[in-house]
């Protein structure tokens, strides 16, 4: 579904991605881990044509998309939920869902407004309340269900995770999940390697720039790369108690 070929971005003279492959599979979810600075906010971005690769290519669906706009490329079918509180938040739930289902004309999908409010019931009930007022993970769910109102066929989730309670991050898993069954194609960056592999099939962990290791999101839980590269000890706990991969 989605495939970067030796993508090389630059920020002016900064070389942040070295030759980056990946790949997701359809109704894939794929983890992108990496301490801070290591590149995977600016992956998402040069999906998306926000920060435009200088060499290589990323491929949807068989199509290379590294020369379109970030406009073309989101009526493509890639939605991209950046971290932080990124809503409209002077206007209410109902609608910041209004504008999300007619961001992307021409794109048939199963994501109706009604579909959202039963993926999220929370958000039903939150409908006619203004977005600034809403908690971290209530504004994750409206994150969430703008990006799918555009019918995306591939999801980026950046830092899902960030700011929210333990309640929310296992709800969250479960919104995962649910995306999963949907056949939705999922690419996440996150702080918490241990909660993105275990709600991912496949992970790649990233060190100033590069690929240093992928592999099946079973092996890597417990593998000596995410020691060596994130600091999290074996068996998926880092050895200070806290999780120490950053947030870009």
């Amino acid at each position: 579904m989605l495939e970067l070929v030796d993508v090389h971005t630059y920020y002016g003279s900064s070389h942040v991605l070295q030759g980056v492959d990946l790949t997701v599979g359809a109704g894939e979810v794929v983890a992108l881990l990496g301490r801070n600075g290591a590149g995977k906010t600016t992956t998402l971005r040069s999906i998306t044509a926000l920060t435009r690769p200088r060499s290589g290519r990323v491929v949807l669906a068989g199509r290379d998309i590294t020369s379109r706009p970030p406009h073309v490329i989101a009526r493509a079918g890639v939605a991209y939920v950046p971290s932080g509180r990124r809503v409209f938040s002077q206007l209410t739930v109902a609608q910041n869902l209004a504008l999300a289902a007619r961001g992307c004309p021409g794109r048939a999908g199963p994501w109706t407004i009604r579909r959202v409010y039963d993926t999220f019931p929370a958000l039903a009930e939150l409908s006619a309340r203004r977005a600034g007022f809403l908690s971290g993970g209530e504004q994750q769910m409206l994150k969430l269900g703008r990006a799918l109102l555009a019918q995306p066929d591939v999801l980026l989730l950046d830092e899902p995770t960030e700011g929210l309670s333990p309640t929310m991050v296992d709800a969250l898993g479960g919104w995962l999940n649910l995306l999963r069954k949907a056949a939705l194609s999922v690419l996440l960056t996150e702080q918490s390697a241990v909660f993105a592999l275990r709600h991912a099939d496949r992970g790649y962990i990233l060190e100033k720039g590069r690929v240093r290791a992928h592999g099946p999101a079973r092996r890597m839980i417990d593998s000596r790369e995410l020691h060596d590269f994130l600091g999290v000890g074996r068996g998926g706990d880092p050895p200070d108690g806290s999780a120490t991969e950053g947030r870009r």
